[in-house]
Order: C-alpha cells, then sequence, then structure tokens
C-alpha cells in the first residue's frame, strides 16, 4: 500500500472515523437508492401480464362469410386461437382483469405481440452494458458527485415523459434514454459512498439491504396503484428530492486528491471534521506525499486501457466479469420471472424482495467474520444447487411442486443477493481509486449482458419448463470455481492511484490493488 493511501485511512479516522456525517451522508443514499431499485425493477409490474380472455365467433356455416357480433362471441382465457368449433381463426376482442393496468393491457402485447414485453426487457439491459462502461470513464474523468447527480435529474424528467407514452414503441425509446442515465447511477453509487467510509466499516454500505426495502415497497405501492402510468409518475416524485442533494454532499476527497485538487479536497476533509465535531487534522503532508508516491499530472486521463496493462487487474477484471454476468442473470432470471410461480404476483415479488432483507444484512458479519472470498463462493455453491432443484421440479410430476418450487425460487434468490452484495465489497476493494469507476464500469456491463439474457429465458422457459433455472444452477456453479482465484480483500486498506514495478531491468506501470476493509 502507497503512503498516501494510508495517509487518506488516517484522515477518515482523525476526522471522526464512521460518525455524524458518514451517517448523514449514509441514511441520503439509502434513500437515493430508491432511483436505481425502482428504475430497474418497475417493468416487473409494467410489463407483466394480467388475465385475459380472447373472444372467438362461435358462428359455423362453410362457404359463408360471417357477420360478427360483438355481443356473441365466445372467450376463451389465455388462448391465442380458436376451438376446433370456430371457423373465425382471429381473436375479436381482448378483455383483460381490471386487477392491474400494464402496458401489455394498454397496447394488447399479446399473442403476436407477446414478445414486446421482455424485448423492451432486454434492450434496456443492453444499454446499461454501455452506459455503465461510458459513465465509469466520466466519473472518473469530472468527478462522481456530478456524474451521479446530472443523472438522477435527468431519470427524474425521462420518467415523468415515460408516463405520457401513447405507443409501446414511444414508451420503449423513453425506457432506453432513462436506463442509460441510470447506468451511470448505478455505477458511481457505492463508490462514491465507499470513499467517505472508513475501512472496518466499509462493508456496512452493502450490508444495509436498501435495495429490498425498496423492492418491497414497490411491490407495495404496485399493488396499491396497479397502473402502470400512475407507477411511472409515483417513482419520478420520489426521485425529485435526491437531485436537491447536490447543496448536500459534497465530491469525493479521495477523488479530488488522486486529480490533484488539493484545495478542494482539503475543504471537504475540513467540512467532515468540522460536522464530525473534529479538529481540523495536519494536511501539511498531503502534496508532498501524493507527488512522491504517483507523480500526480493533472492532465492525465485515465481509460481502460490502465486496467489492461496490469496483468493482474486483467485477471481479475476477466474472472469478476464471468461472476458478475452470473448473478447480473441470475437475480433478474429470478425477479423478471416472478410470474411463473404461483400466486399472487404482487405477494410473490414481495416475497422475493423480502427475503433479500435477512440475507443482505448478514452479510456485514459474515463478510468480515469468513471473508469476501470465501462467503462469495459458498453463496455461489449454494445459488446453484437450489437452482438446480427447482428446474428438476418445474418438469416433475409432483404433487407438491408448486409449493416446492417457491420454497427453493426464494432460497436461490437469497443465495444470490448475498454473492451479489459480498461480490460488490470484493470488486471495489480490487481496483484503486484512479480507475475504480472505470473498474466496476465494466463489470457491471458484464451484469447487464446477464440481465439481458434474462427475460428471453424466461420468455423461452414459459414454453420449456426448467429452462432459466437450469441455465442459472450451471452459471452460479461455474462462478464459484471462477473466484477461487480471486485474492482476499477483507482488512486491506484500499489503493488509491498508480505505482511502478520494474520487470527485466524495465519500469512497466502496474495498479496496485491492495484493498480494503
Amino acid at each position: 500500500m502507497s503512503s498516501t493511501s494510508a495517509y487518506l485511512e488516517g484522515l477518515i479516522e482523525e476526522c471522526g472515523g464512521f460518525s455524524r456525517f458518514q451517517w448523514i451522508m449514509f441514511s441520503l443514499m439509502m434513500y437515493n437508492k430508491v432511483a436505481i431499485t425502482w428504475n430497474m425493477m418497475i417493468m416487473t409490474f409494467d410489463g407483466a401480464i394480467p388475465d385475459w380472455q380472447c373472444g372467438f365467433t362461435n358462428y359455423s356455416n362453410p362457404g359463408t362469410t360471417p357477420s360478427i357480433d360483438m355481443n356473441d362471441l365466445y372467450y376463451t382465457e389465455g388462448q391465442c386461437y380458436p376451438p376446433q368449433n370456430v371457423t373465425v381463426q382471429n381473436c375479436q376482442e381482448y378483455k383483460f382483469s381490471d386487477s392491474m393496468n400494464t402496458i401489455v393491457s394498454e397496447w394488447t402485447l399479446i399473442c403476436d405481440k407477446d414478445w414486446v414485453a421482455s424485448s423492451i426487457t432486454t434492450i434496456q439491459m443492453a444499454t446499461i452494458l454501455v452506459s455503465c462502461i461510458a459513465s465509469g470513464h466520466l466519473a472518473d474523468l469530472i468527478g462522481r458527485k456530478p456524474t451521479y447527480f446530472l443523472s438522477l435529474a435527468v431519470i427524474t424528467v425521462l420518467n415523468i415523459a415515460a408516463g405520457f407514452s401513447t405507443s409501446w414503441k414511444m414508451f420503449a425509446v423513453f425506457r432506453v434514454l432513462l436506463i442509460f442515465c441510470l447506468g451511470a447511477a448505478m455505477t458511481v453509487f457505492y463508490n462514491y459512498l465507499i470513499e467517505f467510509i472508513p475501512a472496518k466499516r466499509r462493508s456496512v454500505a452493502i450490508a444495509f439491504p436498501v435495495w429490498s426495502i425498496w423492492t418491497c415497497a414497490l411491490a407495495f405501492v404496485a399493488m396499491w396503484l396497479h397502473d402502470w402510468r400512475y407507477l411511472q409518475f409515483s417513482t419520478a416524485v420520489l426521485i425529485l428530492p435526491c437531485v436537491f442533494m447536490w447543496w448536500v454532499l459534497p465530491e469525493s476527497f479521495r477523488y479530488l486528491v488522486i486529480h490533484d485538487r488539493l484545495d478542494e479536497a482539503k475543504e471537504v476533509v475540513c467540512k467532515i471534521a468540522r460536522i464530525n465535531g473534529k479538529p481540523e487534522p495536519d494536511m501539511s503532508k498531503m502534496s508532498y506525499l501524493v507527488k512522491e508516491d504517483f507523480k500526480v499530472d493533472a492532465d492525465r486521463k485515465y481509460t481502460i486501457l490502465d486496467v489492461a496493462k496490469s496483468k493482474q487487474l486483467r485477471k481479475y477484471t476477466c474472472l469478476l466479469s464471468i461472476v458478475w454476468m452470473s448473478c447480473g442473470y441470475g437475480y433478474y432470471a429470478i425477479s423478471f420471472g416472478v410470474q411463473s410461480l404461483s400466486g399472487s404476483l404482487y405477494l410473490n415479488m414481495f416475497l422475493l424482495s423480502v427475503v433479500e432483507i435477512p440475507a443482505q444484512a448478514s452479510s456485514y458479519y459474515l463478510t468480515n467474520r469468513f471473508g469476501r472470498k470465501r462467503m462469495a463462493i459458498v453463496s455461489l455453491l449454494a445459488a446453484g444447487i437450489t437452482g438446480f432443484i427447482v428446474a428438476a421440479l418445474q418438469i416433475s410430476d409432483l404433487e407438491m411442486k408448486d409449493s416446492l418450487i417457491n420454497g427453493f425460487a426464494l432460497a436461490s434468490k437469497m443465495s444470490v443477493i448475498v454473492a451479489w452484495a459480498t461480490l460488490f465489497m470484493l470488486s471495489t476493494e480490487s481496483y484503486p481509486t484512479v480507475v475504480r469507476n472505470i473498474g466496476i464500469g465494466m463489470l457491471n456491463s458484464f451484469a447487464r449482458v446477464g440481465g439481458l439474457i434474462a427475460p428471453q429465458l424466461v420468455y423461452v422457459s414459459n414454453h420449456l419448463p426448467g429452462a432459466m433455472y437450469f441455465v442459472f444452477g450451471g452459471l452460479m456453479v461455474l462462478s464459484s470455481f471462477s473466484l477461487i482465484f480471486m485474492q482476499e480483500t477483507n482488512k486491506k486498506p484500499m489503493e488509491d492511484g498508480i505505482a511502478t514495478e520494474k520487470k527485466g531491468g524495465e519500469e512497466m506501470q502496474s495498479l496496485q490493488i491492495e484493498t480494503s476493509i
């Protein structure tokens, strides 16, 4: 670990450690998570298929063309094609249940258009894939704070615009634009928060089950409103206060130090100390240490190439990308596939979310006690095993299979959330400050590859039971083996900048990855 990294860790402790300022920032950022959670999960309800009926004429007289009376139709439950005794081959009228109004019932996205809802979800995942890479570079270029809050402002406007959509194509366009901005918020969120938290408390950021809490809240609000337009407007209303937090939360002082903006960094440190009721720490050595350790060039712009030049970071990125892709697929496949479970959509969505709360909360103790690497491996194996069981049950003829499927699906979801929460911390601690957002942005993009595949396999599973969970189980097991080759980061300070090492008499650039909790 460099002297500057140790010095910056010491500054946090001198300013009070995890004290009043950190609690304020932590609380505000946990509220901010509503923007990410609701916008990512809202298609679970917006794209849900209400119970529906198709009306066919019951007239049968070969050689004549019947005049269709809409008051005298033969209705079938959730069936696109008529029974054998009905001559008219196309549905004359669709009737949807009043229990929910979604984009499916709004624009009749069933039968020959049943691919639309899942495709919108797939497109949004592909959009995040691009956004995470771009926003990772942007956050390391212009800063965490402007990237994060600008994205929230645009997301608020686009949620309102999406609510006024007059066609599914218009809705899809707004969703793509919205999700592109959401990728920036997702990439920056944890890095921005963690860079203010001392090493011993860093896992608090991933242990607090805020995603699960907001997802549970989304299930209740959706059940109350049961209308996709109102849900879009409600999301915008909840995000709006987050935009005004720009005037409350400062830029990351670690980012400012690494980019040679030392005067601004000192102001932030003094603000933290003042709020925490501590005296201003001595920062006279900051400039000397930064220049000695990292030879900071204010004009230096870091890119993905800086990650690629490091042999160790290349290895870590390859291994972690497999796991992030698998977790992305697993989490969203189970979430978007909630309609395949027996019972109420709202109740199942709530249960799939509420099981995440104890799972994620326990990760604070477990990751500190047993380490990030070990917990992630165990959780992934548990997810794989339960996933295979669900797949086997879906193709079986057991009388109690519906209840068993629901139970093991909940266990799979719980295991995935523990693994992914642990993975967030392991990954964040494996990249130095100068390329941390770039690294996490790349990994987030791989997670979106998994999320991109998920809705399509959910669609396939409607016709081929067990397919989604067989793929899920295989990916989870593969990911657990990939992590064996990762380095443990528990209780190691985060590295901040680029160091140099010599090999064969030639100096080459390498990003140190002595990382922390």
